[in-house]
């Protein structure tokens, strides 16, 4: 099994830890913020004291964090881990940080590390059930090197080159987050014309819109409003002067939501006296 370096324990790398750890691979771990570390030291994997100690001895390095801002941080910065990456390692960089951003990573790393790109779809329920879609972009001999990996995470997608992962993370979370809005926007309709929310939700359910109708449903799911922001974000900066209005409007909505650290599934929840005027230089 490899040696694994993950940076970053958030919920996700938090959930991909504990399946890392549960399929056999010996697991370093980092985060800023080191008490959110505990839950999988206790589960046995090592703590490190900052990004270069948790990547010196790794075969494999993931990083799982909030933004590109967060990644470049956290690789060349102070004590960052590109610079004690050893000769031969992968850089596994599963947040969703958009193409352009992981070519620029690419480009930067030191002679003899690759990288691939793997953003996931699924939630972190899905992680450690090892139920995850990951979209891998690379060269060809470094997608085939973390394949096992990335395989015991769940179902792996080969995308294409260098960002391909990415560029199809944000087609997928396009598709899911202008859903929701749809979703929302139904059952506002349904409020305004006197039909239950109950028999709305089992109706959308049954159409077109069911599977997001079911992730807006979810329960058990952890996709922050504001994470999704970004995203969108992402995808608009990536279509430039081509119009999407319906995914512009769904990123109005992101941005204006009140409660951003909450799952996007409570944007079904909002009425129209919750939404704020939405701040344009939050889009």
């Amino acid at each position: 099994m490899d040696a694994i370096a993950l940076l970053g324990t958030g919920t996700m790398g938090t959930a991909l830890g504990r399946r890392l750890l549960a399929t056999g691979h010996w697991l370093t771990v980092w985060n800023r913020t080191a008490e959110r570390t505990g839950p999988l030291v206790d589960a046995g994997a090592r703590a490190a004291a900052n990004p270069a100690e948790a990547v010196r001895d790794a075969d494999v390095v993931i990083t799982m964090l909030t933004d590109a801002t967060a990644v470049r941080e956290v690789l060349f910065g102070v004590d960052g881990a590109a610079a004690a990456l050893r000769t031969g390692a992968h850089l596994v960089e599963m947040s969703t940080i958009g193409p352009p951003a992981v070519r620029e990573l690419a480009e930067r790393l030191p002679r003899g590390v690759r990288l691939v790109g793997a953003p996931v779809a699924g939630s972190a329920g899905a992680a450690q059930a090892g139920r995850l879609v990951v979209l891998a972009g690379g060269e060809e001999a470094a997608v085939d090197r973390v394949a096992p990996v990335l395989a015991s995470l769940g179902t792996l997608r080969r995308c294409g080159g260098v960002g391909a992962g990415a560029a199809m993370k944000l087609v997928l979370n396009t598709a899911l987050l202008t859903a929701v809005a749809a979703v929302a926007d139904a059952l506002a309709v349904a409020d305004a014309v006197g039909v239950d929310r109950r028999t709305a939700w089992e109706a959308l359910a049954t159409g077109p819109l069911g599977g997001a109708v079911a992730r807006a449903s979810a329960t058990d799911a952890a996709f922050a409003v504001a994470l999704a922001a970004k995203d969108a974000r992402l995808a608009l900066d990536a279509l430039g002067d081509v119009p999407a209005p319906v995914l512009s409007a769904s990123a109005s909505v992101l941005a204006a939501a009140l409660r951003p650290d909450a799952d996007i599934a409570t944007l079904t929840d909002v009425r129209p006296a919750d939404v704020a005027t939405p701040d344009k230089e939050k889009l």
